[in-house]
């Protein structure tokens, strides 16, 4: 799809908006458009080849005027390309913004969020798993904002299990458990995600050479 000029996208939304009724010009003072009808608040488009901080921020600005503002940009293309739209429509929401997208092929305009006061829904389960995370680490060992291997609780217990079966041999879960603290402990050497554990046995289970080498 060939990228879209931010003129070649004035033609369309000048057309939708005169269909809601509104009497449209461009270049405004700041604003790409401007949208006045006798009894309604003024409508502001940002016109954008494609989403930038630079029309969010100049959207954001608009707001100073009127609570209609929106931001206009070509139609995505493909599913990579829906999926960072998305992305932007989620972000504009937040923003208060509206977003409009134009197909090249026809000039169709698409309303995919008006202006609205933004509310974000809270999730008990989210907020419970952070706060779960937070009390069961210990100490705070990880650099904030590293992009490299995290240390969560649960790594903290398998290392605390690993180090049971180094100094005890094979185990029950039921054992590492009482004395290590890890409740889980069974469940933590069954799924065995970081391969250090192995069962020997009906319910024993010992360090295997990976375990014993990240130990």
């Amino acid at each position: 799809m060939a990228r879209s000029a931010e003129t070649d996208l004035y033609p369309p939304v000048k057309r939708w908006l005169e269909g809601l009724g509104y009497e449209v010009k461009s270049e405004i003072g700041p604003a790409d458009v401007v949208a006045c009808r006798e009894g309604s608040d003024p409508v502001v488009v940002e016109l954008k080849a494609g989403f930038s901080l630079t029309l969010l921020q100049q959207a954001v600005a608009r707001q100073a005027v009127t609570d209609y503002v929106y931001v206009a940009v070509p139609r995505w293309s493909g599913k990579s390309g829906w999926k960072a739209f998305k992305g932007n429509i989620g972000l504009c929401r937040r923003l208060g913004l509206g977003v409009l997208s134009v197909r090249a092929a026809d000039g169709v305009v698409q309303v995919h969020c008006d202006p609205a006061p933004f509310v974000p829904r809270k999730s008990a389960s989210r907020k419970a798993r952070l706060l779960s995370e937070f009390s069961r680490r210990e100490g705070d060992p990880n650099l904030g904002g590293t992009r490299g291997q995290i240390v969560t609780a649960w790594k903290q217990d398998c290392a605390k299990i690993a180090a049971h079966l180094a100094a005890n041999g094979p185990s029950k879960g039921a054992v590492i458990a009482r004395d290590t603290g890890v409740t889980n402990a069974t469940r933590i050497m069954y799924v065995n995600h970081l391969g250090w554990f192995a069962r020997v046995d009906k319910g024993l289970y010992d360090l295997t050479p990976t375990g014993r080498a990240n130990l």
